[in-house]
């Protein structure tokens, strides 16, 4: 009776599970509730999380160009598509701006070759293993993307520890053009009444864009509530705290990689990467009620080994 037993547990444990992925689909669920998907992206040479959604089930990323009928969206930048992570000078070669239909400078792709779930309950990881591809078809990059997402009645938070193992000589050029990022939705715009905040407590783009800081925050009003969209980088990785590429329009990105592009008294990056040795980063996204602490959110990612 053991072996039945234990399996009877183990059907109740994976039916009571709280954070649930589709392999079919590529859909995760949170307390049976839609809250993202996962696209392989072979239609925009890389692959991203989209729609996200609030706990309540509030959208908060842009839906074009994904759905290209949405009133009042903005469609400007094919290739900000719900929440991803490229960069655009690897070698010269354009990961960031590579939408498919552009012909401007050469353009690399980012190819799905692994997916693989993890359940764990309260928490699932999805690991993505890709190949950053240059023009000729080479790999330059072989990346893994371990995306945590937990359980809340409140928030949803994604955990995403990004291992880069260049397979020939990289240098990472300095640009904006990058990199870890979230295309929000009109609600988080300027425009539509959005805000934001960084750590150091300045609000704005102005006082924002291309500054460093540990996290920053949007919050806005979406269909009558109050949301907010916290972007955190952790004290373990390079270049820590890293500087920010957040516009009003709704763009809104980390960049660790470009230096003199946002403050022009810094000495050019070139940052080299030689074969074989990998490339570290861990980045947290929280979407949470506006009036979250999101400082105190902070310290417990930063406190995470």
């Amino acid at each position: 009776m053991r072996p039945v037993i234990l399996l009877l547990l183990g059907a109740a444990a994976t039916l009571s599970a709280q954070v649930r992925y589709s392999a079919a689909t590529g859909e995760i669920t949170i307390d049976g509730r839609p809250f993202t998907k996962f696209e392989r992206g072979t239609d925009a040479n890389k692959p991203f999380l989209a729609p996200v959604r609030s706990a309540s089930g509030k959208l908060i990323t842009r839906q074009f160009p994904m759905v290209r009928d949405v009133p009042g969206e903005s469609k400007d930048h094919l290739h900000h598509r719900g929440l991803w992570f490229t960069y655009d000078d690897i070698n010269g070669v354009k990961f960031w701006e590579n939408d498919p239909t552009y012909t401007r400078g050469k353009i690399g792709k980012v190819v799905v070759k692994d997916v693989k779930w993890k359940d764990s309950g309260k928490s699932g990881t999805l690991t993505v293993t890709s190949d950053l591809n240059g023009p000729d078809g080479d790999t330059m990059i072989v990346e893994t993307n371990e995306m945590t997402f937990y359980s809340d009645p409140k928030l949803r938070t994604m955990d995403f520890h990004i291992t880069w193992m260049p397979k020939v000589d990289v240098t990472l050029g300095d640009t904006k053009e990058g990199a870890f990022a979230i295309r929000l939705a009109e609600p988080f715009t300027a425009k539509g009444g959005g805000k934001m905040a960084n750590a150091e407590g300045k609000t704005g783009m102005k006082d924002i864009w291309g500054k460093k800081s540990a996290w920053v925050d949007y919050t806005a009003t979406v269909d009558g509530e109050a949301l907010g969209v916290a972007m955190m980088d952790h004290p373990s990785n390079p270049r820590f705290p890293t500087y920010w590429h957040a516009r009003d329009y709704g763009l809104f990105a980390l960049n660790p990689f470009g230096r003199k592009s946002f403050d022009p008294t810094q000495e050019e990056s070139a940052w080299k990467v030689p074969a074989g040795q990998k490339l570290e980063f861990r980045w947290r996204v929280v979407v949470h009620p506006a009036d979250a602490p999101v400082a105190d959110l902070y310290k417990d990612f930063a406190a995470k080994k």
